[in-house]
This record gives C-alpha cells, structure tokens and sequence, in this order.
C-alpha cells in the first residue's frame, strides 16, 4: 500500500534523497554530484519548510518514496526565499559566473542557480501563478500515484484561490512530457531551441 498524505519536517531527509536520485531528467543523478543536497536545495527543501500547504509525499511500506511540491504564488515565493533561504545556501556555494559555461560541473551549475535563481516567463506566471516540482522513485513508477499526487496538488491549489498551475520539464525528459500530456497539461510554444518546456494547466 502506498499513502499519500502532508508531508511532515522529518520528511525533509527523504525529499533530498530522492531530489537527487531524480535529478538527471528523472534518473538517478548520485553519481553527478559531489554534493548530494544541491538539487534538493532548489527543488525540494525550500518548498516543504516555506509551504508545506502545498506539498504532499507518496509513502510506502520502505518509506517516503514520491513527492510533490509547489507553490501557490510563483513570484511571492520567489521573494521569500531571496530574503529566507537563499542567503543561507550563498555564503556556502561560490558563484561560478566567472567560469567559462563549459567548464561548469553539475554542483556549479547549481550553485549557480543558488546566486541566480531561474525565473518563469512572466506570460506564464501572469495566467498560471502556482508552479510544482513531482518526483517519484523507481519503485513507486508507472502505478499511478504521480496521478494521485497532482490530483491531491490541484485540489489543494485550487481550494486556494488560484487560478492555475504550470511546471517546467527539461526537453530530454521524455517520460515525464509523456505524462503531462496525458493528465491533460497544455504545452506552451517556447521555440524550438528553448532549455525549458512549459506547460500548464486552468483551475
């Protein structure tokens, strides 16, 4: 049996863990990085402290395997975690803007994104201001519980008072394109060579 329930503060250990076992487009990215939190330092962690309204675990008889979190306001929560979190994590990864691009390991793209965080298309987050981060393990794949927990977010988003949701998928994440498209997600045109692909869903 699998539970999907609020995720909890001990759950933060867990949601590192599988931040980073997804990290590399869905797969496994442990052996990318030799810091093991920096992805979940972006895409997870910040979300279950900050908001633990809008996220929920996927947990069977092993533990917390699945996750989703979000946000309900894109834009205000990207000025809480200028002012709440980023500066905690800044002081201990350095910058590498000053290194060419391609020289940039997996940790210093990250810590890149610690000193300058991503921003939504401002289109995207004017029609769709909550925004949500799913990953699931292996284990916990193709039963249909990444369907239970977006059906759980939306319900929450929704009951909240927004309007709607969007969600960006790297262009090499086919399994994950595949299933936006299925749970009716629309994809938004971004251009052919965009790193990002959008897509997005009215409450």
């Amino acid at each position: 049996m699998t539970n999907i329930r609020p995720v909890e503060k001990n759950d933060t250990p867990a949601l590192y863990d599988i931040a980073l076992k997804t990290g590399d487009a869905g797969q496994d990215a442990t052996a990318l990085y030799k810091d093991p939190k920096l992805v979940g330092h972006i895409y997870a962690a910040p979300y279950a402290i900050f908001e633990p309204e809008a996220c929920f675990v996927a947990e069977d008889d092993e533990g917390v395997a699945g996750y989703i979190v979000g946000a309900r306001n894109t834009l205000a929560f990207a000025e809480l975690l200028e002012t709440e979190w980023w500066p905690l994590l800044r002081p201990q990864y350095e910058d590498p803007s000053d290194i060419p691009f391609d020289e940039w390991t997996a940790d210093q793209l990250r810590a890149f994104l610690i000193h300058n965080p991503a921003k939504t298309p401002q289109r995207i987050v004017d029609t769709y201001p909550s925004h949500l981060h799913i990953n699931l393990l292996p284990r916990l794949q193709g039963q249909g519980i990444g369907v239970q927990l977006i059906d759980k977010f939306l319900q929450a988003m929704d009951m909240a008072g927004s309007r709607g949701v969007h969600l960006g998928v790297s262009p090499s994440n086919e399994r994950a394109i595949y299933f936006y498209r299925n749970y009716g997600f629309k994809e938004q045109p971004m251009g052919k060579n965009a790193h990002t692909i959008w897509f997005t869903m009215v409450l």
